[in-house]
């Protein structure tokens, strides 16, 4: 029989959906034009210069926190409402215009974050992350004086 370690299973869908949030956020900077408040303008976004960039800088802040597991249960809620109106702004149309199969091909990256998000919602860090090891050394040290 396999056996798996839910601990590490989580650390690698903590590094993948990071990762993906990571280069996303990064390159809304790299690439405005394209990525960022440009095509926050193609699409219709209000405020995109403001929008582009808290977008951006939100998906890289809580990317890390997830990436390492510091807070990560709170850095999912900002993450999931980006994911949610990505759905909404950039998918529906897809969905409206081309159908379903056409909406689950160009959505997958998106359905695959979303289920990241969510496990890591629900389980938080686990064993591999500075949130365990704090906590650990917190409980040592609160122990010491009493």
């Amino acid at each position: 029989m396999l056996k798996s370690d839910k601990d590490i299973t989580l650390l690698l869908v903590r590094i993948m959906t990071g990762v993906v949030f990571l280069s996303e956020g990064i390159q809304k900077f790299i690439f405005p034009d394209v990525l960022g408040i440009g095509r926050f303008e193609k699409i219709g976004v209000r405020f995109p210069e403001f929008t582009a960039n808290l977008v951006g800088v939100t998906e890289i802040t809580c990317a890390i926190c997830i990436i390492i597991g510091l807070f990560s249960k709170y850095a999912t809620i900002p993450l999931l409402l980006i994911i949610i109106f990505a759905f909404e702004i950039t998918k529906y149309d897809i969905f409206t215009q081309h159908g379903f199969w056409k909406f689950m091909h160009e959505s997958r990256t998106d359905w695959s974050m979303f289920v990241g998000i969510i496990i890591i919602m629900t389980i938080g860090s686990g064993k591999f992350s500075f949130e365990y090891i704090l906590t650990n050394y917190l409980k040592k040290r609160t122990k010491k004086f009493v």
